[in-house]
């Protein structure tokens, strides 16, 4: 007789290894490629807390939970989208209050944000703001 085959319940599933960022930059053929590395290392570089994964199909960077991600279809440069993971928190409804005096954000909802940058210029004149914004974000992650 044949060997039954197994049921779906029984049946175990590996879930595919976490791909690393490195291994996805290393691939990745963007026009603002240059931009995309530089904003990494000023994320990564803001606070010994923040780790990086792929969420999204992009960068994403978090502490407790993912704050930060890659939006990689813009086509004027390059987006990152602030944000307070997938758990629905109670700033959700309230939204958060993060000082902006250079007025990087564009706010998507009251706990959701995009920044955008042109270039590697555009980065530079503006990295210390970003780096602060993203300290006093991840305070509320």
């Amino acid at each position: 007789m044949p060997s039954k085959a197994p049921s779906k319940k029984t049946a175990k599933r590996t879930a595919p290894a976490p791909e690393n960022v490195e291994t996805f930059l290393a691939s990745l053929a963007h026009p603002f490629k240059q931009e995309i590395l530089a904003l990494r290392q000023a994320i990564l570089g803001a606070d010994p807390r923040i780790a990086e994964g792929i969420k999204w199909n992009a960068p994403s960077f978090r502490t407790s939970e993912y704050f930060a991600t890659f939006q990689l279809r813009a086509k004027d440069g390059v987006q990152v989208i602030l944000h307070l993971g997938a758990k629905k928190r109670e700033a959700s409804v309230s939204g958060i209050a993060v000082a902006d005096p250079e007025a990087l954000l564009e706010w998507l909802a009251k706990d959701r944000a995009s920044l955008r940058f042109r270039d590697l210029k555009d980065i530079d004149a503006r990295r210390s703001a970003f780096v602060t914004l993203i300290r006093e974000w991840i305070t509320h992650v």
